[in-house]
């Protein structure tokens, strides 16, 4: 698989140079690789191509900032919802000049979805993040997501899925600076690892996180193109890209299904705001504006959270138990009728007994509808039966009729009778706040010592005033979901997944009822207590049993000492999971230094200095303890330190991370400070080895673990 670069000039007989026709610079098919052995100048070709295609982009965004809708709309409504559609589409067609606008190029032997026993030419293609055409409507860069773009991920030497040559292109700053041919069909030719691919997965990581629609490898890409009928879960081991696979799967779908989704909504649910901070670029990178982010606690902050709750607190207001909780809890307000309904109209009185009513209030319950649903529906039932009494005396009452029956003033005291209205945040204050209430609903789903744990020592006076935890925002929010059911998306993706509870897991799957979701994580990086426990436990909480687990063990990202090192620890926090290798051909840097007590803090500073004369991202992770005395250090140096998830930059490029919020980030140096502090930071010691194996598989190219304490024995071992 030669290498080119434009010094000196390529001159390798695999290579081959793109040959333009006058009409369509994509369709022409070149000669054989050994027909032009003496190619004057490939390289400059392709940035031709480049200019060409940047060209046309620039035109396509004119085009659209010069529509003029004055004469195509009915009324100022219409104006404004098309003038809305051109404003996206013109922000869409934004040419990024850091990004490469095209990576590859796929040289077909025969032209895409024809029977190749008719023998037609081939066609190339050039494969980058959007489509552009030229001012004739023919394509100059083909959408990664176009199923013509497939091959460029899945084609192999022994399937090369009718491509003759594949392409990569090198870029620095924006430019086109070299390029790379493999030709899939040339048996002289053996399969060997791509340099510009591994280039670009170990190139220094300086800003937020980037997509990697450059290097997405094929048990990635069956991820990202799996169909939207149905969900899927992704187990991946640190630096296997999941979340990226993620991201770019919500791309794809948006493509392949965006009038769907448009209608239905996607999002992206992260674990915390700096992570979500970090990986808002990818999708717009990849022409995506309208998927909406947001944390589980954003979806449900129905009320403000002050309070936090002790971890067995938290662990059994998480546990699934808790819906049967609150169902029973909202379903106990329906009380049977003791009396009739008496509807005065005119000079007649007509009277519903109370036994029929009570029927009427049975049926609703016994129908397992929703509280909110089931009390809409009661005053129109009562009204029906007033209307078959009109009936039998002579009368024709019709649906207006009906309706004012059941806005009678009888029928609605009626209805509040037997069917008040429930508040889900008054109703989960007495739950936690009334010992006898508690009780009473949750007698036979959890034991007497569990109430004793979630209930509140003093019970708050109102919604307002009472100090809410997280774990009581779900619980409103599973309520309120009883009473009125929530809104579903078209595709959610969650990320993290791992550390959610059951609780958790079920407010994420009311928001995807009706569509499907893209779970992402590993549990051997669960850092709660409640972390979940298999995927498939986590899956039926979801909504979304029986969905397919996809494992994900080749690493990208993390050196492989480096993932070999945190391995060790798998026994002990996740002995089911298969151990993650790395395709790296770098080792990386990786050093263990110990040192006396009083010299750790300065010991850290000091690998903080090596790592800044080195190129890329740094980030110092310590236990959160540690954070204020290391934050002031690094002030009393000088040094510029960032809050995690804030974009570095040439001149700020270390991050101060406190442990518990390391998860999902990266960098290419990564200082580990005082890992005995890390582990003692959690409630047990499980967790807190959890912890420390998210924290040591943080970086990119080279790991600094500073110690004074002794190094658990998990990682000192044979």
């Amino acid at each position: 698989m030669p290498s080119h670069a434009p010094h000196p000039a390529p001159t390798t007989p695999h290579t081959e140079s793109p040959s333009p026709s006058p009409g369509n610079p994509l369709t022409d098919p070149g000669p054989h690789p050994d027909a032009h052995p003496q190619d004057p100048d490939p390289l400059q070709r392709e940035k031709a191509h480049l200019a060409a295609s940047r060209s046309a982009l620039r035109a396509m965004r004119e085009d659209a900032e010069a529509l003029n809708i004055a004469d195509v709309t009915a009324n100022w409504v219409n104006a404004e919802v098309l003038q809305g559609e051109i404003d996206a589409r013109i922000k869409s067609l934004a040419d990024l000049a850091h990004t490469p606008l095209f990576f590859g190029r796929l040289d077909y032997l025969h032209a895409p979805g024809l029977d190749l026993a008719e023998g037609a030419p081939g066609e190339n293609f050039y494969i980058g993040r959007r489509h552009v055409h030229d001012a004739d409507g023919d394509p100059m860069v083909i959408d990664w997501r176009a199923p013509v773009s497939q091959p460029f991920y899945r084609a192999s030497k022994k399937d090369p899925m009718d491509l003759r040559l594949r392409r990569r292109f090198g870029y620095t700053a924006g430019e086109l600076t070299a390029y790379e041919d493999e030709h899939l069909t040339d048996p002289a030719e053996a399969e060997r690892t791509s340099r510009l691919l591994q280039t670009e997965i170990e190139r220094p990581r300086v800003g937020p996180m980037r997509d990697i629609v450059a290097t997405i490898q094929p048990e990635q890409d069956e991820i990202v193109r799996a169909g939207i009928g149905g969900s899927v879960c992704v187990q991946g081991a640190p630096g296997t890209g999941k979340t990226a696979v993620g991201l770019h799967r919500v791309a794809y779908l948006l493509y392949a299904h965006r009038e769907r989704l448009a209608r239905a909504g996607t999002l992206v649910i992260g674990p915390n705001r700096s992570f979500l901070h970090y990986i808002e670029q990818v999708l717009p990178a990849l022409g995506e504006l309208e998927v909406k982010q947001a944390t589980v606690d954003d979806l449900v902050g129905h009320v403000e959270v002050r309070g936090t709750d002790e971890a067995a607190a938290a662990t059994v207001k998480g546990d699934a138990r808790m819906a049967q909780v609150l169902r029973r809890a909202v379903r106990s307000h329906i009380t049977m009728p003791q009396e009739p309904c008496v509807v005065v109209r005119g000079s007649r009185r007509w009277r519903v007994p109370a036994y029929e009513l009570e029927e009427i209030v049975r049926e609703l319950r016994d129908r397992d509808i929703r509280y909110g649903a089931a009390r809409e529906a009661l005053p129109q039932r009562i009204a029906h039966a007033v209307l078959v009494r009109m009936e039998q005396a002579g009368e024709a009452p019709d649906d207006r009729v009906q309706d004012a029956v059941a806005r009678n003033a009888a029928v609605k005291a009626t209805v509040k009778a037997a069917w008040p209205p429930v508040d889900p945040a008054k109703l989960v204050l007495r739950l936690l706040g009334d010992a006898e209430f508690l009780a009473e609903q949750a007698a036979g789903i959890l034991t007497p010592e569990e109430q004793k744990t979630i209930l509140w020592a003093r019970p708050a006076r109102g919604v307002k005033s009472a100090k809410w935890s997280a774990a009581d925002a779900v619980l409103i929010d599973e309520a309120m979901d009883l009473v009125a059911r929530t809104h579903s998306l078209g595709h959610v993706v969650l990320d993290e997944a791992q550390d959610l509870s059951p609780m958790q897991y079920r407010a994420v799957g009311r928001r995807c009822t009706t569509g499907s979701a893209t779970v992402l994580g590993d549990i051997a990086q669960g850092t709660t207590p409640w972390a979940t426990g298999t995927w498939e436990e986590a899956l039926t909480h979801l909504g979304k049993p029986g969905s397919v687990v996809e494992e994900l063990t080749q690493g990208f990202r993390v050196p492989r000492e480096v993932i070999a090192y945190a391995s060790r620890l798998l026994p002990a926090i996740a002995p089911d999971l298969t151990e993650a290798t790395s395709i790296r051909e770098s080792a990386g840097d990786f050093a263990i230094r110990a040192v006396a007590p009083e010299e750790l803090t300065a010991a850290t500073l000091a690998a903080c200095d090596d790592a800044l004369a080195k190129e890329g991202s740094i980030g110092l992770i310590a236990a959160e303890a540690r954070i204020p005395e290391l934050r002031a250090a690094l002030a009393a140096m000088g040094v510029t330190c960032l809050a995690p998830g804030e974009e570095t930059s040439a001149e700020a490029r270390l991050t101060l991370v406190p442990a518990t919020l390391a998860k999902g980030l990266e960098y290419d140096y990564v200082v580990l400070d005082e890992p005995a502090a890390i582990v003692d930071g959690e409630p047990d010691e499980r967790t807190g080895l959890r912890r420390l194996y998210v924290c040591l598989t943080r970086p990119v190219s080279g790991l600094t673990v500073v110690h004074a304490a002794a190094l658990p024995e998990a990682l000192t071992g044979p």
